[in-house]
């Protein structure tokens, strides 16, 4: 399930606008401004701003409203499990040497176009990993698509009978980073198999796609079709930073230390 944290702003005690300045900032479709104005306004009074000063108050409350709007529609559209982000998980805890963990925080494989491959056993932060690098990249003005096997088995099946699958595919790929989380714990339906070759081909050297598996994708004929497989395979690996986790399960190790759960009474 989503988590989605809710600011309340405080209660305006300035004075309202006039009116007629109210209804021109609704008309300029201006709301970020027009929700802030009346204090920024009271706040001039007083020290007497020049006028420059009040319009560039006014304008910068503007831009950051805008930012923040266009920052929770990237974070919705992306479609996120969690919301969990690096803060959720201390860096040591990973098996990914630390020099890649940063490096790959700096998202300049986003940029370059490369691939990112996150295997190993379950529990081992994989997921964690794909969503809080995901996170970090809706941040930075990226746009994010989050997929499973099954969701991709979906959007095939959705758009077969109209003939739109490359259309669909395309659409996806108006993000920068695609993500695919959890491949490797059951046999892939055949569906979702050509679903990922289709996005890992249509991606080739022009988006970044990530995935997690448990299996590593050089073994990825043993869940999917040989001849898939070895497509997929290829032009995924092809400009790829593969990662490998290793250890116990952070899950498993924390339910058996009684993290996690509150005691009962």
């Amino acid at each position: 399930m989503k988590t989605t944290t809710t600011t309340t702003s405080p209660v305006s005690t300035a004075p309202p606008l006039p009116a007629d300045l109210e209804d021109l900032l609704r008309k300029l479709r201006l709301p970020h401004i027009r929700r802030h104005a009346p204090e920024v306004v009271a706040t001039a009074k007083a020290p007497r701003w020049e006028p420059a000063e009040v319009l560039k108050a006014l304008f910068a409350e503007g831009v950051a409203g805008r930012e923040r709007s266009a920052l929770a529609t990237r974070r919705a559209a992306a479609g996120f499990p969690t919301g969990k982000t690096f803060d959720a998980w201390p860096p040591e805890i990973s098996s990914i040497p630390a020099p890649t963990q940063q490096a790959l925080r700096t998202l300049e494989w986003v940029h370059r176009r490369e691939n990112l491959v996150v295997c190993g056993p379950s529990g081992t932060g994989k997921t964690f990993r794909l969503e809080a690098l995901g996170q970090q990249a809706v941040e930075a003005g990226l746009k994010v698509a989050w997929f499973t096997l099954e969701d991709l088995g979906v959007l095939l099946r959705r758009h077969r009978a109209d003939d739109t699958v490359t259309k669909a595919i395309a659409r996806v790929l108006r993000a920068d980073l695609v993500i695919v989380d959890d491949i490797g714990l059951l046999p892939v339906a055949v569906d979702a198999a050509e679903g990922l070759y289709r996005l890992v081909d249509a991606a080739y050297e022009k988006r970044s796609v990530a995935i997690s598996s448990n299996l590593h994708p050089a073994g990825f004929d043993e869940l999917m079709p040989k001849t898939l497989a070895t497509a997929t395979v290829d032009r995924l690996l092809h400009h790829a930073h593969d990662c490998q986790t290793s250890g116990e399960s952070v899950r498993l190790t924390q339910a058996l230390a009684g993290q996690r759960v509150s005691p009962l009474s």
